[in-house]
């Protein structure tokens, strides 16, 4: 067995044009010459692969196998030929995975000064879950992963990059009426018929029933919401109460009207975020480079979080919005 990419790429292309003369036209080559190279790898694979009409063509069975290989194969083709352009012209490539928490919040930032240091760095960004995430990261779809920390994950390298601190969030009037009793609250005295959560699959639902002391087959906790956006607008419409990392507060509070978010007590919750690389990869300066970026981002955020989280009235859910 003998063919060529040339020979699966007017392959493909007659199968997506479903016609000889259009094919070749895509192709840029003589109908002849496209008639040529199709029969030529149906002599190597050894079957018609395409059934031959006045003016289409049909896929027979072996048509359709060898179709699904040749898109595989062409698409592999097409990242390698990508890697030596990168290669000669000196751009390198980043593909990094980022769990929905943070992906939205620490992305702006990170991409646009990994662009302004290094010009000719092409950044590929996979938001997912963190289960999703690694194994990305260990199938080698990842170079790395900004997640929570630890990650669960084998053959790591992780590198914690900040501590993302937990507030209760909610509206005014829920946050009023728990600080009617005088007592601070903590994690543990919320009640699962107040608490509000993301589906599964989150890992931040994990943390924050880990913080409230809860199991996940808790009774009467609502885990539906598919995003902190949506988390978040519906705890400011009165609808319970959730845990928000501090990460988030900023811009959820500015988007969703009526949020209102307030400290609890020392030593207050947070999760840690890290930067994770498999132990296998060369550790050369990217991944360094990579941490001083994400950590100084985060860091930066969730300092704004702190000295704006000071301003904020639990009774009308303004804070303080100046960034410097």
């Amino acid at each position: 067995m003998n063919f060529t990419l040339r020979q699966l790429t007017y392959f493909r292309a007659l199968c997506a044009q479903r016609n000889f003369g259009r094919a070749a036209e895509l192709c840029h080559v003589s109908q002849p010459a496209l008639s040529v190279q199709i029969r030529a790898l149906e002599e190597a694979m050894g079957g018609l692969l395409v059934e031959r009409r006045a003016r289409d063509v049909v896929l027979t069975p072996l048509g359709r196998q060898v179709l699904h290989q040749a898109e595989i194969v062409l698409s592999a083709a097409d990242q390698l030929g990508r890697m030596a352009r990168e290669q000669t012209s000196g751009q390198r490539s980043l593909a990094l995975g980022v769990i929905p928490t943070l992906a939205p919040y620490l992305l702006p930032g990170v991409l646009a000064k990994l662009r302004a240091t290094d010009l000719q760095l092409s950044i590929q960004v996979r938001e997912a879950t963190t289960e999703r995430v690694l194994s990305g990261l260990q199938a080698g779809d990842l170079d790395a992963a900004i997640l929570a920390l630890p990650s669960g994950g084998q053959g790591l390298i992780e590198v914690e990059l900040f501590q993302d601190r937990f507030l209760l969030a909610g509206s005014a009037k829920r946050l009023e009426q728990i600080n009617a009793e005088g007592t601070e609250m903590r994690p543990q005295d919320l009640h699962s018929e107040q608490l509000m959560l993301l589906e599964d699959g989150h890992c931040l639902t994990d943390q924050a029933l880990e913080i409230c002391g809860m199991q996940r087959n808790t009774p009467e906790i609502n885990m539906g919401a598919g995003s902190l956006g949506t988390l978040s607008r519906l705890v400011a419409a009165g609808f319970g109460l959730t845990l928000m990392p501090e990460l988030a507060m900023r811009a959820e509070c500015a988007a969703a009207e009526g949020l209102c978010v307030q400290r609890f007590p020392t030593p207050e919750p947070y999760r840690r975020i890290g930067l994770v690389r498999r132990d296998t990869t060369e550790a050369t300066d990217w991944f360094e480079h990579l941490v001083d970026v994400v950590g100084a981002v985060g860091t930066q955020i969730v300092t704004n979080s702190r000295i704006g989280s000071e301003g904020i009235d639990a009774a009308s859910g303004a804070a303080d919005q100046d960034t410097n």
